[in-house]
C-alpha cells in the first residue's frame, strides 16, 4: 500500500484526536508535543516504518526553522509591553545574563567532562541553551492583555534567544573549523555579532513598518477579503526574515521585533491584531505537529543507548543546575517572587530551536564523531525536555495561578 496515503491517514487521524479530545488531554499531566512525539516514534523505524529521514537533512532544517519563525512572530503578537528598560528587566536579565551563563557553563562542561573539542563544545552551548518558543504555550503569554511577569518573560525570553544565540552558533562553528581564533575572531565580532543583530532589529521595524502603512493605506480604499486579511501577517513574517537575511541580518530576530511593531502599529484596530495573532497561532500549531511528528522518526535506539550517560549527564545539568542556578543568579536584585524565579529556573524548555541550530551546524561542515554526537544529545535533551516540562507545565501553572489569586 502507498506509505503517502497511510502517512495522511495517520496525521488526520492524529489531528482529529488532539482536536476533539483536546478537552481531556488539558486535564492531564500531558504535553500535545508529547503526544505526538510518541506518535512519530510509531511512525518511524521502530514502529511501522512509514517516515524515515535522515538526521541532519536540509528538510529538517527548513522544517524546524519555518516554525520558529512563525512562533517568534506570534511571540511578538502577544506582549503588549512599552518598550521601555524598566518593563523588560526580566527579559534583559534572561538574554543578558542567563543565555551567555548557560553556553559558558555547557561549554565548559562539554570541553573537560565530554571531551568534546572547544568548537563543538561551545556548538554544544549555543544549540542547547535557548529555549524554545513553539513548544511552550502552556507556559508563555495566553492573550494580549496577560500582564503576568513569569509569563511574559518566558515568552519573550522564547522570543529573543532562538535569534540572539546566533553568533554563539557560529563561533563554536568557526572554531570548529579553524581553531585559530585570529583568522576569523574579528570578523565575528564584526558581522556576525554587531552587524547582523544591528540589521535585524533595523528590518523588523522597517519591514512591519512598511507592510501595515500598505495595509492600511489600501484597505482604505477598497477592503480585502476577508478570509485573506489574515495572510497580511504570514506574508510579513515572509518578507521580514527573507530581506533581513539577504542583507546577512538575524532574521529570527527580525521576526520578532517586527511583531512587536505590528502589535503596536495596530493599536485602535483590535479585531485586526487578534486576528493575525489567532491565524499565525493556528499555523505555528499545524506546524508544531508535522515537525514533532518528524523529531520522533528521527530517534534511532543504538546511537542514543551509545551517547545515554552523555546525554544524561547533560540534561541533569541543564535542567536542574545551569538553568534554576543560573536564573537565581540573573534575577540577584530583582523584585521578583520566589515561586516566579523558581518556575522561570525550571521551565527552560528545549525544542524545535535546538534541532535548527543543529541542522544548520551539520550543514555547515561539522562532520564525523563530533557531529554525531552534538546529535544525539541534542536530540536526548529535546526529547527528555518534552517529557519532563510537558508533564509538570499544566500542574505547575495551575499551582502558581492559584497562588495568585491567593494573594490577591
Amino acid at each position: 500500500m502507498d506509505t503517502y496515503i497511510l502517512n495522511l491517514l495517520v496525521i488526520g487521524l492524529l489531528l482529529l484526536a488532539v482536536t476533539l479530545g483536546s478537552g481531556w488531554i488539558e486535564r492531564l499531566p500531558l504535553s500535545y508535543a508529547l503526544i505526538y512525539l510518541v506518535v512519530g516514534v510509531l511512525l518511524g523505524s521502530y514502529g511501522l516504518g512509514l517516515i524515515q529521514i535522515r538526521p541532519g537533512t536540509q528538510f529538517v532544517e527548513r522544517m524546524a526553522e519555518f516554525v520558529v519563525i512563525v512562533s517568534v512572530f506570534g511571540c511578538g503578537l502577544k506582549i503588549n509591553r512599552p518598550l521601555k528598560l524598566w518593563a523588560w528587566q526580566s527579559t534583559i536579565r534572561l538574554i543578558g545574563l542567563l543565555m551567555p551563563l548557560s553556553i559558558l557553563a555547557l561549554a565548559v562542561t562539554a570541553h573537560y567532562v565530554l571531551g568534546m573539542g572547544w568548537g563543538a563544545a561551545i556548538l554544544l552551548g549555543a544549540i542547547l541553551a535557548p529555549t524554545d518558543p513553539v513548544l511552550a504555550s502552556e507556559v508563555q503569554l495566553a492573550h494580549v492583555k496577560d500582564k503576568d511577569e513569569l509569563r511574559f518573560a518566558l515568552t519573550s525570553e522564547g522570543g529573543l534567544n532562538d535569534s540572539l544565540a546566533f553568533p554563539f552558533v557560529y563561533f563554536g562553528i568557526y572554531a570548529f573549523k579553524d581553531p585559530n581564533w585570529d583568522n576569523w575572531f574579528k570578523s565575528w565580532v564584526g558581522i556576525d555579532l554587531f552587524w547582523a543583530i544591528a540589521v535585524g532589529i533595523v528590518m523588523g521595524i522597517l519591514v512591519a513598518k512598511t507592510v501595515v502603512w500598505i495595509d492600511h493605506t489600501l484597505q482604505q480604499r477598497r477592503e480585502a477579503d476577508d478570509l485573506l486579511e489574515d495572510f497580511v501577517a504570514l506574508s510579513m513574517i515572509l518578507l521580514t526574515y527573507s530581506l533581513t537575511e539577504l542583507v546577512n541580518g538575524y532574521g529570527f530576530l527580525a521576526v520578532f521585533v517586527a511583531g512587536l511593531v505590528a502589535q503596536r502599529s495596530y493599536f485602535g484596530r483590535h479585531e485586526k491584531r487578534l486576528a493575525q495573532l489567532e491565524f499565525t497561532e493556528q499555523v505555528e500549531k499545524l506546524l508544531e505537529v508535522t515537525a514533532i511528528v518528524l523529531l520522533g522518526t528521527l530517534l534511532l535506539f543504538e546511537p542514543m543507548v551509545k551517547h545515554a550517560g552523555e546525554s544524561l549527564f547533560v540534561s541533569g545539568l541543564l535542567f536542574l543546575v545551569i538553568r534554576p542556578v543560573g536564573v537565581w543568579l540573573a534575577t540577584l536584585g530583582s523584585d521578583l517572587e520566589g515561586k516566579t524565579r523558581s518556575l522561570m529556573g525550571w521551565f527552560g524548555i528545549r525544542g524545535l530551536g535546538s534541532i535548527y541550530y543543529l541542522a544548520y551546524a551539520l550543514g555547515k561542515g561539522v562532520t564525523g564523531d563530533p557531529a554525531e554526537q552534538l546529535a544525539w544529545i541534542t536530540y536526548t535533551v529535546i526529547v527528555l525536555s518534552i517529557i519532563s516540562h510537558g508533564i509538570t507545565a499544566f500542574p505547575l501553572m495551575n499551582w502558581y495561578e492559584k497562588a495568585k489569586e491567593g494573594q490577591s
